[in-house]
């Protein structure tokens, strides 16, 4: 792995591979954020339009808007998790590129 001290960056922002990384990180990172968002204010929207349907007792005394709810922490935690997956193979492909720039004379 390149030192990061001998690195040289300009050339490495550049390069077709790391364009190509960032573009894979923001065709993952602006969808996912779009549907948390989405997803997160959802809850309020239903409730605000639909109140019969999230009122409607599922399980005793909870109600569909509780279950929703409740549901948002589980969302927060896959997406969480699917990011640090995501993000260990993003790392793999930013220290390939790392390594062929600095194979390539990426040094200062």
């Amino acid at each position: 792995m390149a030192n990061k001290d001998s690195v040289n960056w300009p050339q490495i922002e550049k390069s077709p591979a790391y364009q190509a990384l960032v573009r894979k990180k923001i065709m993952f990172i602006v969808p996912v954020c779009i549907f948390f968002i989405l997803y997160y204010f959802a809850l309020p929207v239903l409730v605000g339009f639909f109140p019969e349907v999230m009122n409607q007792p599922v399980w005793g005394k909870v109600n569909g808007a509780y279950l929703f709810a409740l549901s948002q922490f589980f969302v927060a935690w896959i997406l969480a998790g699917v990011y640090v997956w995501k993000a260990g193979q993003f790392d793999i492909e930013a220290a390939k590129v790392l390594d062929t720039q600095h194979g390539k004379g990426g040094r200062s």
